[in-house]
């Protein structure tokens, strides 16, 4: 009987070929994740991925190796509408940081970003008397002027920006019938103040929204404050 050939034994381990191909999947995962939300990109950070494709069309292979209609799209990704307005929020968001840091540290000012876009809270017991839609200008003068400055900046000046009042759910008085009232007004005399500093009333939208979009319980007197507020939100494309 013949004698039976002896059976190759496989290597062990991962072949060489897959370290190359995790290198590029990985790559490729961390693209794809950033262009999940394009608007927000930080421009260094996409060079420095889009760096890491250069060379791949010199290795050789088959044809999804060859230039094709999306070879110059290292050149002209930064180039796209939402990464310029993602770049021009991202700046105005730094400079406001900047311009408002004593208001920050005091709390009279809250900066943040979400779904809206980018959003610059004014504590309304910093800036009106309780039961008031008169900002106390004393008080609100030099934030309402650098606020101003900030929305008629190069990054900002084409922006919708729109005016929300917020207050409690402690019952108001007279001369207003609710807060509904009171939150409106407060949003409104915001603009009327920002309009004298400059800005273009076209830009803009105002709302009063009561109690109906509390930031924190209703059962404190700390919770009720900051539910008292004035919100300058430059809205991202999605909430005009």
């Amino acid at each position: 009987m013949a004698e039976l050939k002896k059976k190759q034994k496989c290597p062990e381990g991962t072949p060489d070929w897959m370290v190359t191909y995790g290198d590029m999947t990985s790559l490729l995962l961390t693209f794809f994740i950033m262009m999940f939300n394009i608007s927000e990109v930080d421009v260094t950070q996409m060079r420095i991925v889009l760096a890491a494709f250069q060379g791949l069309g010199l290795l050789t292979g088959g044809n999804t190796l060859q230039a094709g209609k999306l070879a110059e799209l290292g050149n002209t990704i930064e180039s796209l509408p939402s990464v310029d307005r993602g770049r021009a929020l991202d700046r105005a968001r730094k400079r406001a940081i900047s311009e408002f840091q004593p208001e920050l540290k005091t709390k009279k000012v809250r900066i943040k970003e979400d779904e809206r876009g980018l959003v610059i809270s004014l504590a309304a017991d910093a800036y009106f008397d309780p039961g008031s839609a008169e900002p106390r200008m004393e008080e609100a003068r030099p934030t309402l002027t650098r606020l101003a400055d900030l929305l008629t900046s190069e990054e900002l000046r084409d922006k919708k920006v729109r005016i929300e009042g917020h207050t409690d759910s402690t019952p108001t008085g007279p001369p207003w019938k609710s807060n509904w009232e009171l939150s409106a007004a407060r949003a409104i005399n915001v603009l009327h103040r920002l309009v004298e500093y400059g800005v273009n009333e076209r830009q803009f939208q105002v709302a009063g929204f009561a109690d109906t979009v509390p930031l924190a319980k209703e059962d404190t007197p700390e919770g009720r404050a900051y539910n008292r507020r004035i919100d300058i939100i430059i809205l991202s494309e999605g909430h005009l």
